[in-house]
């Protein structure tokens, strides 16, 4: 009796099952386009992603690059549609849930690299400004991390007041104040310098540190309270 092929299977399965086992025995072995193929396939499984994995790496350069691209860029890519397109929002959301976990544990927030490592995670390849609050205890230790506004291209309203009320609240020790600049410069606006200046001036009053307002970008960040990038 011959054998006879099972109509749902893809045509590349035994190639991803492949890249699977050697996935398996030695992730280093894989090639970064190889990761990508197989999580397009996830998302196209009756496709050869190859081609389409190698694509993504040429424009984007880099894994991280491909995954924060923004939606309207990856749209562009000949063979990514809206079915890859909710793969990728799922992918970003999780890596992004996984950082803000920090929370949970209380990480230590000793340095503004550590802020803007947590907040790229969530902000990269956002169309849009953010302005995220991290919250700390007495040790620095994480206890909120939320966002606090959400505005247009390029800028989000904040006031003061929203800051050190949502500081209160939580019964916090810290504030770590962290926004995004869309495909720009990380350097600040003067609107930046004068909500820091306000926040530094206010916050002590209240019984409060006011610990950094950092700007992230997709690949580079800015410390205002330490005046230089990190």
């Amino acid at each position: 009796m011959s054998a006879t092929t099972d109509s749902t299977t893809s045509p590349h399965s035994g190639h991803r099952a492949r890249l699977r086992e050697r996935l398996k025995r030695d992730p280093l072995a894989v090639a970064d386009y190889e990761v990508l193929e197989l999580l397009l396939g996830y998302g196209l499984t009756r496709k050869d992603t190859k081609l389409l994995a190698k694509e993504l790496l040429r424009r984007f350069g880099t894994i991280r690059g491909a995954l924060d691209a923004r939606p309207d860029e990856l749209l562009q890519v000949p063979g990514f549609g809206p079915g890859l397109m909710a793969l990728w929002r799922v992918q970003r959301e999780l890596l992004a849930r996984y950082a803000s976990s920090a929370a949970r544990q209380r990480e230590i927030l000793a340095t503004p690299d550590a802020v803007a490592r947590m907040a790229q995670s969530r902000l990269a390849g956002c169309p849009h400004e953010e302005c995220w609050l991290a919250l700390v205890d007495a040790r620095n230790g994480l206890i909120f991390w939320e966002r606090l506004r959400r505005g247009g291209i390029g800028q989000v309203p904040v006031q003061p007041r929203d800051v050190l009320e949502a500081a209160l609240t939580h019964k916090a020790s810290g504030i770590i104040l962290v926004h995004n600049h869309p495909g720009g410069s990380p350097g600040p606006s003067q609107p930046d310098l004068m909500l820091t200046t306000e926040l530094q001036r206010l916050a002590p009053r209240m019984g409060l540190r006011f610990l950094d307002h950092v700007i992230v970008t997709e690949g580079d960040c800015y410390s205002i309270t330490q005046s230089k990038r990190i």
